[in-house]
Formats: C-alpha cells, sequence, structure tokens
C-alpha cells in the first residue's frame, strides 16, 4: 500500500514455475530497489526465487560483458524465521547468523552491481501474531521502504551492521515512524 512499490507474488503470476523473463526484466528496469520478501526455508529463500535469479538474472542483462541493467539498483531483502534471533548466532542453535546465511543474496547484489541493504527479519515468527509483534514490524518496514524510495536512507546509512533490524537513527523518520 506504498506509492510507487510494485508487489509481484511470484507462486500466484508462475504457478508451474514458468517465468515471464522478459516481463520480470522489465520490471527491474522499471525500478530502483528491489525485494525480496519471503519466509526463510532451510536457510534459504523459497525454490521460485532461486528459479528466477536463475532465468531472470542473465548474463548480458544482469551481469558479466554489458550486463550493467541493475548498476546502483538496491537489493533488500525482507525475511521472517521461525527461531528466534538467538538461535542465529555462532553459539545458538543454528550456527551462523542470519547474515551469514543469506550471503548468497548479498553476492548477487555485488555480482549484478546493485547496493545491499542488510535484512529486516521477523524472528520468531511462529509466535509473532500471538506476542503482539506484526504491527510494529509491518511498520518498521513500511518506513524502511518509505526511507530508502525517498532517498533519506541509503545503503551507506546502514554502515557495516548485520541486520536492518538493528538500525536506528532518530534523525531518519518517515511519517513518524522511526527507521
Amino acid at each position: 500500500k506504498i506509492d510507487n512499490i510494485t508487489a509481484v507474488d511470484l507462486y500466484a503470476e508462475y504457478p508451474k514455475f514458468h517465468i515471464d523473463v522478459e516481463r520480470e526484466q522489465q520490471r527491474l528496469l522499471e525500478h530502483d530497489i528491489v525485494v525480496f520478501q519471503f519466509p526463510l526455508y532451510w536457510y534459504s529463500s523459497p525454490a521460485i526465487i532461486k528459479e528466477w535469479q536463475d532465468l531472470v538474472l542473465e548474463y548480458g542483462f544482469a551481469y558479466g560483458k554489458s550486463g550493467d541493467k541493475l548498476k546502483d539498483k538496491t537489493l533488500f531483502i525482507l525475511t521472517s524465521a521461525g527461531a528466534q534471533e538467538s538461535a542465529y548466532q555462532t553459539e545458538g542453535l543454528n550456527q551462523y547468523p542470519l547474515r551469514e546465511l543469506l550471503r548468497p543474496f548479498e553476492q548477487v547484489a555485488h555480482l549484478c552491481q546493485m547496493h545491499y541493504i542488510p535484512p529486516l527479519v521477523l524472528f520468531g515468527a511462529r509466535t509473532a501474531k500471538e506476542d503482539g509483534r506484526i504491527e510494529p514490524h509491518t511498520k518498521k518496514a513500511s518506513a524502511l521502504f518509505n526511507a530508502l524510495s525517498d532517498g533519506s536512507l541509503t545503503h551507506e546509512s546502514f554502515g557495516d551492521i548485520d541486520l536492518s533490524n538493528h538500525y536506528n537513527n532518530a534523525n531518519t523518520t518517515n511519517k513518524n515512524n522511526e527507521v
């Protein structure tokens, strides 16, 4: 429900995984910020996102010789994880911080000459509704989208933090929602 955002449900549009590469590349050309929103499945994205990447981010379009169509665009991951953030630590159940598990997306951004924004994660998603954490998370995501869209927040703003969850700058606000 934010102006200038096109939401695409890949499973709804491509239930048989027959991705329209030309259409998807055109969408990429028309937007400056690309957001992959998905639940974390076995430490990665759902299969259709990988399929989309394999087909749409072609050599000569997204990377390689003359493959600079995504140069200086921004890539941002918005995901949910069933476990709490403490499980995604070196000493935690999953042995790795979530940023490390999502490193392939960061490499995609690098290869495609895009700017990478640290992921925003809804941890403990299985109990988020009961715990009243959906609305605050949605507000934070909305504020991030708005700030990225209006240019008040850039990839440089994040410095070296691992997750957008940890970004907090009282000087960066949008519609009175702190980012």
